[in-house]
């Protein structure tokens, strides 16, 4: 990752904002709810398949304070606002969940968990990497666990991760996008055969929205 600032990471009080759209949820638990969406700059993992790479470089997006991101939030009818990235767990994001809050906006994160969180949320959805496993303390905040099945080694590490959150975590199989035809038939065999899994769909791919 180039360029990336910790001093301005740890104060969290302007972010490298990709970019911010209010749409619908479109996969694991929240699918179909209305949320607005926050896209921070900056990935240490660099997933092979991510169909975001325009977010691993933070200083190619441009530092907003986040007293303009929460102001253009409630421009919307959103109740929630939902953080991703990148890696959002790379910044402090404290600051920015506690202005949501004071407006009663519920918090939602999706990360892999790259570095200990920070904030205030109301919903974490644990999306772990093989090559750049989460910190230990997600396992026991997780909501949700959603593992991305690009190849059969995923299987594997899903497994490895359901055993160590807890026991109210919600267990999710997404394909990768581009795989999703030769993927899907084995991910609903799969859930059959283990049907502590549940299968998460990219739904608003499906619906051609952000």
């Amino acid at each position: 990752m180039k360029n990336f600032d910790e001093a301005i990471a740890q104060k969290g009080l302007e972010l490298p904002l990709v970019e911010e759209f209010y749409s619908l949820q479109g996969e694991g638990y929240h699918t179909g709810k209305a949320a607005y969406f926050i896209r921070i700059g900056g990935c240490d993992i660099g997933c092979r398949w991510c169909d975001s790479k325009m977010s691993w470089n933070p200083s190619l997006h441009p530092l907003v304070s986040i007293d303009v991101i929460v102001s253009n939030a409630l421009k919307t009818a959103a109740n929630a606002v939902v953080v991703t990235g990148g890696e959002p767990s790379l910044f402090n994001l404290k600051p920015l969940t506690e202005k949501l809050k004071v407006h009663k906006i519920k918090t939602f994160i999706e990360t892999a968990g790259a570095k200990p969180l920070t904030g205030n949320w109301d919903w974490i959805c644990l999306s772990p990497k093989r090559q750049s496993p989460p910190d230990e303390s997600f396992y026991k905040i997780a909501n949700e666990l959603k593992v991305i099945i690009y190849d059969d080694e995923d299987y594997h590490w899903a497994e490895e991760v359901a055993s160590k959150v807890n026991k109210d975590c919600i267990l999710y199989l997404q394909s990768e996008w581009s795989r999703y035809e030769q993927n899907i038939p084995a991910i609903v065999n799969y859930v059959k055969a283990y049907p502590k899994w549940n299968v998460s769909l990219q739904a608003h791919k499906f619906m051609h929205i952000p």
